[in-house]
């Protein structure tokens, strides 16, 4: 067990970080109001649905008692702060508190939550046995006169905010991989379509001259009908038709 610190500090501050534990926690940055008297509150909905929590309201009934939880009109009246504006705020909403929240977890059956159970036990068995349980200072201080005493972090609850951290990165780039992956794809059916755009726009030009090449046909057949129908004509006029017969024939 770690000895505590002799060392005077300075303004008093959470030895762990709000934030790095929740997380740890519940493998999630859920929503947090911080009172002026600095108690934390969490929205259980939000709790409940990362431990794996279906039903909240059953869930808060078996496993937090009623000090530890309260609504969201009830916390900030008592300090005299008005709720922010929008659905995801609302008077009626549940909250619980860090002892709340942190019995949610003992009923969690998540493998995720398994770390931080196992600091828990380990904190209840160093009290056992020896009394009390501190944290280790860490390596690094602040040089700056009076500043608070800065505790490393809890070894199961570090591996766990690294863990997630990894797997939160990894997440990323397999969300940036698709997304590139997406634009390249997007990339290659916009040069299919820009090539079937050309072979349609050859295809047209082919077309137009091929109908160019058929009217110009068209037009020479004309030219060609009107060429011969002009003879049939003249030779009408002049012999008093075809087939007629001639004057000295009629004579004899």
């Amino acid at each position: 067990m770690n000895e505590p610190s002799r060392r005077q500090s300075g303004p008093r501050r959470a030895a762990i970080d709000i934030n790095d534990l929740v997380y740890a926690v519940t493998g999630a940055r859920v929503r947090r109001l911080t009172m002026p008297d600095g108690v934390h509150w969490f929205p259980a909905v939000d709790v409940c649905r990362e431990l794996g929590h279906s039903n909240t309201s059953k869930a808060l009934a078996d496993h937090v008692p009623d000090e530890h939880r309260d609504t969201l009109g009830s916390v900030s009246g008592a300090h005299g702060l008005t709720i922010p504006p929008g659905r995801r705020w609302r008077r009626d909403l549940q909250l619980i508190d860090l002892q709340g929240l942190i019995l949610l977890v003992g009923a969690c059956t998540k493998r995720t939550a398994a770390p931080f159970k196992q600091w828990v036990a380990e904190v209840i068995e160093a009290v056992h046995r020896e009394g009390s349980y501190s944290l280790g200072e860490a390596e690094v201080q602040s040089a700056e006169p009076g500043a608070p005493i800065a505790y490393a972090m809890p070894e199961q609850i570090a591996e766990a905010v690294v863990r997630l951290e990894a797997h939160s990165l990894q997440a990323h780039e397999e969300r940036a991989g698709g997304q590139r992956a997406s634009i390249e794809l997007h990339r290659e059916m916009l040069a299919v379509q820009r090539e079937t755009l050309a072979v349609h726009r050859e295809t047209l030009a082919t077309q137009k001259a091929a109908l160019a090449v058929q009217q110009a046909m068209v037009r020479a057949m004309e030219c060609l009908a009107d060429r011969l129908d002009a003879p049939a004509v003249g030779r009408t006029g002049s012999g008093g038709g075809f087939g007629g017969t001639p004057a000295a024939d009629r004579g004899r």
